[in-house]
This record gives structure tokens, sequence and C-alpha cells, in this order.
């Protein structure tokens, strides 16, 4: 059996790839920003990067919490 502390970095350097939820709201900020930074198209009677910001705040905390989630059933706390 291999001991996970040595050959390989630090303890807690395993893959993790649940986190990469967490780049999400990074992307939908300042990523796609200039993409999107448009006023004509309205969404909701909103100009299109007031809506793109609302979408970007609001998945936010459903990144976080995917991540969360996912880190937990991984058996961390």
């Amino acid at each position: 059996m291999r001991n996970e502390t040595t050959g390989g970095g630090s303890p807690g350097s395993r893959r993790r790839p649940a986190l990469l939820w967490l780049l999400l709201p990074y992307v939908l900020f300042l990523a796609v920003l200039p993409l999107v930074n448009r006023v004509t198209p309205t969404v909701l009677g909103l100009p299109f990067l007031f809506f793109w910001m609302l979408v970007a705040t609001l998945a936010t905390p459903l990144s976080v919490g995917l991540a969360r989630r996912a880190d937990r059933k991984r058996g961390r706390v």
C-alpha cells in the first residue's frame, strides 16, 4: 500500500477536480466581460451587461455550493 505523504508532494495536494467549479465566477465576471459589454440587447428590461452581472452574481453561490458538496462527498469537511 502506498503512503500518501511520500512521493508526490504534500498530503493535501491530491487532485480535487470538483474545485474547478470555483473558476466559474472568475470566468463569468472577468474573462467573458469584454464579450458581453453591450447595451443594445435588453433582457427583462435590463441592458445586457446588467443582466449578465445579475446572472453571474446568482451563479457564484451556486458554484461554491457545488464545489463544497463535491468536496464533502470525497470525505473532506
